[in-house]
């Protein structure tokens, strides 16, 4: 027999994700939620059928980005969103990312909080990784936040697909990080109502620092071929 008649290695069984917790009913704010990523994210998961509402600073700018988008998303201020909700993604600036959860700490005790900031500085050379004294933003948020459910997800979404109403699914896995297996069922949950994304577990919160930084990386990548890279974890 030729080796051309050597049939391949059957491909390894796929690795079954764990059940779906339901969130279909609960109510997520999206901190920071006038920025591009977080108010794609709010358009996304409202689009979806989900309850969202917008935090800002700002409860002017909240109220306007939400009536831009419509589809049922409310505006308040930050404190106002996070006591209203179930679930919370933090989107803000990583330069106002301790100082807003310090704020928010009482609001915040016993949320299920999803933080998606990338501690990034930019120079000359492009963007960097920036290590926070925690080891990440969301080991930070952890550590501010020790009476809420701290998790981490999102981090590498192209804003311009999200918020473009022309594109029908996001073609991408997100990584979702945390300690407490029901709480990453969770996200991975929140993270399938919208078509074409799938929640992929990838540790503990302790491994946080390397999904964050590698934005900086794809940052690289879109800036070279004029692209909104995403990411596709194999075999799983």
């Amino acid at each position: 027999m030729g080796s051309t008649d050597i049939p391949p290695k059957p491909a390894p069984a796929a690795q079954p994700l764990p059940e779906a917790a339901d969130v279909s009913g609960q109510v997520v704010a999206v901190l920071g939620g006038t920025g591009p990523q977080g108010r794609g994210l709010a358009y996304r998961l409202a689009r979806a059928g989900q309850r969202v509402i917008i935090g800002s600073r700002a409860v002017d700018r909240a109220e306007t980005v939400a009536a831009e988008l419509g589809m049922g998303i409310i505006g308040l201020d930050n404190a106002e969103a996070a006591r209203r909700s179930d679930i919370v993604i933090v989107t803000v600036p990583w330069e106002g990312h301790a100082a807003t959860l310090k704020d928010l700490r009482e609001e915040l005790a016993g949320k299920l909080v999803i933080d998606s900031v990338n501690p990034l500085g930019f120079d000359a050379k492009g963007a960097y990784a920036i290590r926070p004294e925690e080891g990440s933003a969301a080991q930070q948020a952890a550590a501010l936040l020790p009476d809420s459910r701290v998790t981490a997800a999102f981090h590498h979404l192209s804003a311009v697909l999200l918020t473009d109403p022309d594109v029908e699914v996001i073609d991408t896995d997100v990584m979702v990080l945390g300690d407490s297996r029901a709480d990453t069922d969770s996200v991975q949950a929140l993270t399938a109502r919208i078509p074409g994304m799938r929640g992929v577990y990838a540790g503990r919160l302790r491994n946080a620092h390397q999904v964050e930084a590698l934005v900086a990386n794809l940052i690289s990548v879109n800036r070279r071929y004029k692209a909104h890279a995403g990411l596709r974890i194999t075999d799983v």
